[in-house]
């Protein structure tokens, strides 16, 4: 059974482009006007297909069939129309996401502020992210982790243990900064790295 159901407006669109081109090139020679009918039908689907790009743009990019027309009538086919049919348009480069920068921000900035809340939320942000590898990651807890868990004992240690805790306090502050500081500036070259695969 026939499929009868309308054409949708931008089939119409394109369809009424390729009537307007043929009617203009049929003072061309059958091949000629064949290489040029089926150049522009390729160019329209390929543009449609790689970038979901409405016909209205891609007519308008193509220009009025007379000009079409009358540039292979001086004898080329227009270069705008078959490179962009030949090369698909390319998708971006993933970018490093807002996540990622966050991650950053509070392992280095966050930590001075909120040590311990800033860095482990830090870290479970880098936990989820694609942009570095397991080992990255890895190595990152031991560097975030490490100096934050000596500087509780040594907070804990010396406020049960010194009469005089200011000194302690300091320095157990200095290494919970100074930890998640260090694993972010070695996480932060990743955000302009591509992405790991999963």
């Amino acid at each position: 059974m026939a499929d009868t159901a309308p054409l949708a407006h931008t089939d119409v669109l394109v369809l009424d482009y390729l009537a307007a081109l043929w009617a203009e090139t049929e003072d061309l020679t059958p091949e000629l006007r064949d290489e040029l009918m089926t150049t522009v039908a390729d160019y329209v689907a390929r543009r449609r297909a790689a970038g979901g790009e409405h016909p209205e743009r891609i007519i308008r990019r193509l220009g009025p069939p007379e000009d079409l027309a009358a540039a292979v009538r001086r004898g080329r086919m227009p270069p705008h129309l078959r490179l962009p049919a030949l090369m698909p348009v390319a998708a971006p480069g993933p970018a490093a996401g807002t996540t990622d920068y966050v991650a950053i921000v509070l392992l280095i900035v966050g930590a001075v502020f909120l040590p311990l809340v800033a860095p482990l939320a830090g870290m479970a942000l880098v936990s989820g992210s694609p942009r570095w590898t397991p080992a990255q990651k890895a190595a990152a807890w031991v560097l975030a982790a490490t100096p934050s868990l000596c500087g509780m004992l040594l907070l804990f240690g010396g406020m049960l243990l010194a009469a005089e805790v200011g000194p302690v306090v300091l320095l157990a502050y200095l290494a919970m900064v100074a930890g998640p500081f260090v694993a972010g500036l070695t996480l932060l070259p990743g955000l302009s790295a591509r992405p790991q695969a999963a």
